[in-house]
């Protein structure tokens, strides 16, 4: 929107050219998401208190959480706020990419929200049913990978990359569908099952969509990308002011949701974020790279296929609670140091899937 005015007025001045640049634009775009957070968060924390919106604890849970019951939930409605007004403000709206990106997260919000609000305020411990969740999930993501597939303009926007190989891309067709839509409906998850800690979920999907930024940036770029051998993806620059927008509110709300949390995300935040970097992924054509940077989200998973599989074939548990963030809990870790252990475990992950731009 901001784009537009600058265009304008660099009619008059040379320096509002200046804004034509991307880097600054998503520069901008964190400061702003960021800055909205820290404006509007107490008076949310607040009003969730005040309507008595908590966060309901398992009774076969850690010890720990039982202290946490009551804790302000719905959180993440905040990051969608902070995101979808910073990406509004310091967008190329004419772009498709920045709309895919942020209407599927809204969306897939927006199936976290109806849970939530099922849950905190009518008070339902299902929520919104599963195979409903579920199904909604599916529309919204598939939705996105058809747009992504019809609007398509080469034939590298549909080709799965393999990393560390410089000329693999394998065409997909229309399975490219397929795929885009369990990557996203995956991802968004995946993000879900990894909010169970104060402040676990949040940072690695920072990390991760800062890498991304780099991605898109790289990507968009037809020098750099010709130089480092990456797919040129014409316009996927632009979802860098998004990625910057993920990270400023995602900063914005760990300053709130750190150990001891004063809000959680919930549903409304997690899915809509996983959602998020499974479409920018797909953007970037970085998928197996995102299976990469985001272990942790993928480990999360994994533990819980693991431990319905086992018990229903075996009768038997691997872990002694799924996800795999509670198993360490109850092994007698403090929640600090699971939550500090698996950031550090995404940051070198993160590092390795940038170190694919180079190792070709």
């Amino acid at each position: 929107m901001l784009l537009y005015l600058t265009e304008y007025l660099a009619q008059y001045h040379s320096g509002f050219a200046v804004f034509q640049y991307i880097t600054l634009r998503g520069i901008l775009g964190t400061l702003t998401a960021l800055v909205i957070c820290f404006v509007i968060g107490p008076t949310m924390i607040k009003r969730l208190s005040h309507y008595q919106i908590g966060q309901p604890i398992r009774q076969d849970g850690p010890e720990t959480h039982f202290s946490k019951a009551g804790t302000p939930t719905m959180g993440g409605a905040l990051i969608l706020v902070a995101v979808a007004v910073s990406t509004l403000l310091w967008s190329n709206l004419s772009n498709r990419y920045v709309w895919v990106v942020l209407v599927t997260t809204l969306l897939f919000g927006v199936v976290g929200w109806v849970d939530d609000y099922k849950k905190l305020v009518k008070k339902d411990p299902e929520g919104l049913r599963g195979k409903y969740k579920y199904f909604w999930q599916s529309v919204f993501g598939l939705a996105a990978a058809v747009f992504l597939y019809k609007t398509a303009h080469t034939p590298v926007e549909t080709a799965l990359i393999v990393p560390f190989f410089k000329d693999v891309a394998l065409p997909m067709g229309v399975f490219f569908v397929v795929f885009t839509y369990f990557v996203i409906v995956g991802s968004s998850n995946a993000v879900n099952l990894t909010d169970g800690l104060d402040g676990l979920a949040i940072l690695p999907t920072v990390l991760v969509c800062g890498a991304l930024a780099i991605f898109a940036y790289l990507t968009g770029h037809v020098k750099f990308a010709e130089y480092l051998g990456i797919p040129y993806v014409a316009g996927a620059g632009e979802v860098v002011v998004f990625c910057g927008a993920i990270v400023g509110a995602g900063l914005g709300f760990l300053w709130f949701n750190t150990f001891p949390a004063q809000v959680f995300m919930g549903d409304v935040g997690a899915l809509a974020l996983g959602a998020a970097l499974g479409t920018l992924a797909v953007v970037v054509r970085q998928e197996l790279v995102l299976v990469v940077m985001g272990g942790v989200f993928v480990m999360e998973t994994l533990s819980v296929i693991i431990q319905v599989a086992s018990f229903k074939l075996t009768g038997k548990r691997i872990f002694r609670m799924a996800p795999i963030h509670h198993h360490f809990e109850l092994q007698g870790w403090p929640e600090p140091r699971v939550i500090v252990r698996f950031w550090i475990i995404t940051v070198i992950l993160v590092l390795v899937g940038l170190a694919t731009l180079k190792i070709r």
